[in-house]
């Protein structure tokens, strides 16, 4: 699984790299056929935005984005909210192979 994390407007620093990269990967969890996620951090002034594309075989892009003023808060709901979404989809996988 490929990581990919670009900075719009301004340079992302080494620890907010390093801590994104390390929790990102960890999405493959709930979701096994992730291919690649691809994470871009826009600073809009005071305001920080956040938006992940998760690629997965055989399913359309995850995306997800959050807006807020603290950058590290912004990328955690992200994962939540990216945490539910392959949850979902997964679930949905199971219960349809059980109910054949």
């Amino acid at each position: 699984m490929q990581v990919t994390i670009k900075g719009r407007h301004s340079e992302i620093p080494d620890n907010v790299r390093s801590y994104m990269d390390e929790k990102a990967d960890k999405l493959s969890r709930y979701y096994d056929r992730i291919m690649a996620i691809d994470i871009v951090v826009d600073e809009e002034g005071p305001k920080n935005r956040v938006e992940m594309v998760i690629s997965a075989a055989g399913h359309n892009d995850f995306v997800v984005q959050e807006i807020g003023n603290d950058l590290f808060a912004c990328f955690d709901i992200c994962m939540d909210k990216a945490e539910k979404q392959l949850t979902k989809v997964k679930e949905k996988i199971r219960d349809n192979k059980r109910s054949v």
